[in-house]
């Protein structure tokens, strides 16, 4: 299988990191890209802009391959935004990885060649076969020695039920609940939320992104709806200067002077439940309480995202029963008990399934965790591509140090006000806030 190419699913950041890795070690890849370019879904939020500078966004492969032509490293300094990365780094990366990367190209199924999961004979032995589907319909199949998934989540974003599931009533509010940050930049999205009730869930970077956007629509009559299902905000607002990444914590400060100067109303402790269809074209959150918010003409959604693993089912994986990460990294990176800002760099060790040659990486490999980092990633295909190469010790070294979020609090323990109090893993203060009304970005 020595003479197949590796599959690697998803032109991203990490995807095409693992390429430009493999093509350094002289392991011919083939990216395998649904949309009609690389990086099609960073270009989906290309008006947010990150809080990692370009310094923290390269990986060090990939700059070694695009050095040989003559790409212009932008500043390290500089915090791009999504269109940007694309722009500059991804497109460009594309570009040199030439005919290796296949575009109009989803991968709706991969096995081992003749085997279903059940048989156990000539799994070690028989190639990966990777089904195509190209953007005619047709399908075809690819033989591969060894499968890297950084397939990524943006396309399973969580619904407005707290449940996990859509909640009653969400599916037919159709375009009044959407899942994406706005892009307030645009005059016609700009519109639509000016001068509107505004409910944003969440409690994340991209709620926090959402809030600070929406905030400065407040002198057009916007009412902004912050609601969160945990019982406390607590740590929602990060750790402020004590953020490694400066930008990050810079965030959180912003979104919390919006609430402290009543340009969002916070909502904890309600968990949508339904949703109902006002007269007049209006939405009702209801809660499992009867709680209701009532008079919403949007709810943004940003409650995270999951992985979709359909199109893995022939394959044996490891995966934690909580997050649907490896089970060795789930640990590590379980915000229900691990939630210090400290998440130990991991590669091929934590990653590998019994599936041999089978790898889950970038943000798809942290199942349904929050806060991951392209650094991580970029770790994580080194890693697996030294080990695929043979190079153990390599694969087996650290060469990453992460950031602290100077935060503490799972989002487990912070349900309810009492745990919040009581503080996380390592005990930390809940920040105070401006007053919540009674009654969770990137």
């Amino acid at each position: 299988m020595g003479e197949l190419p590796v599959a690697v699913v998803g032109a991203g950041p990490v995807g095409l990191a693992a390429a430009a890795e493999l093509v350094e070690r002289g392991i011919e890849p083939v990216v395998l890209e649904r949309g009609d370019g690389a990086g099609a879904a960073v270009a989906e939020w290309g008006h947010v802009r990150l809080f990692s500078p370009w310094s923290e966004l390269i990986a060090p492969a990939a700059a070694r391959l695009l050095a040989d032509t003559g790409w212009e490293r932008p500043s390290g300094a500089v915090y791009p935004t999504g269109a940007e990365w694309a722009d500059s780094y991804l497109r460009p990366l594309a570009a040199a990885l030439g005919e290796r990367v296949w575009c109009g190209a989803e991968v709706v199924g991969v096995a081992r060649r003749g085997r279903d999961r059940v048989v156990d004979a000539g799994r070690d032995t028989e190639p990966l076969t990777v089904h195509i589907r190209r953007s005619d319909g047709g399908v075809e199949l690819l033989a591969a020695r060894a499968l890297i998934d950084a397939s990524g989540t943006w396309g399973s974003p969580n619904p407005l039920g707290a449940d996990g599931l859509p909640a009653p009533g969400e599916r037919v509010a159709g375009e009044r609940v959407t899942y994406r940050v706005p892009d307030l930049t645009v005059e016609q999205t700009r519109e639509r939320h000016a001068g509107r009730h505004v409910v944003v869930a969440g409690s994340g970077h991209s709620a926090l992104t959402a809030l600070v956007g929406l905030a400065g629509l407040a002198g057009s009559g916007t009412r902004v709806s912050w609601v969160l299902r945990r019982g406390a905000v607590g740590d929602a607002f990060g750790g402020g200067e004590a953020d490694q990444l400066p930008a990050r914590g810079a965030l959180g400060l912003r979104a919390k002077q919006a609430v402290a100067a009543g340009q969002v109303r916070v909502v904890t402790g309600f968990r949508t439940e339904t949703v109902e269809l006002e007269p007049g074209g209006r939405l009702a959150l209801v809660s499992a309480t009867g709680d209701r918010i009532e008079g919403v003409d949007e709810a943004v959604a940003l409650t995270g995202f999951r992985p979709d693993l359909s199109w893995l089912s022939e394959l044996r994986l490891e995966l934690d029963a909580t997050l649907q990460a490896p089970t060795t990294l789930a640990p590590l990176i379980d915000p229900n008990v691990h939630s210090c800002g400290t998440v130990y760099p991991h590669g091929v060790r934590e990653l590998s399934h019994p599936e041999s040659g089978v790898f889950l990486a970038g943000m798809k490999s942290y199942g349904r965790a929050p806060t991951f980092l392209a650094m991580t990633g970029y770790e994580q295909v080194r890693s697996i591509v030294a080990a695929l190469a043979g190079d153990r010790s390599a694969a087996e070294r650290v060469e990453l140090v992460l950031p602290e979020t100077g935060v503490c609090g799972g989002a487990g323990l912070v349900d309810e006000p009492e745990a919040a109090a009581a503080g996380g893993c390592c005990a930390s203060e809940p920040e105070p806030i401006g007053p919540p009304a009674s009654s969770g970005a990137r």
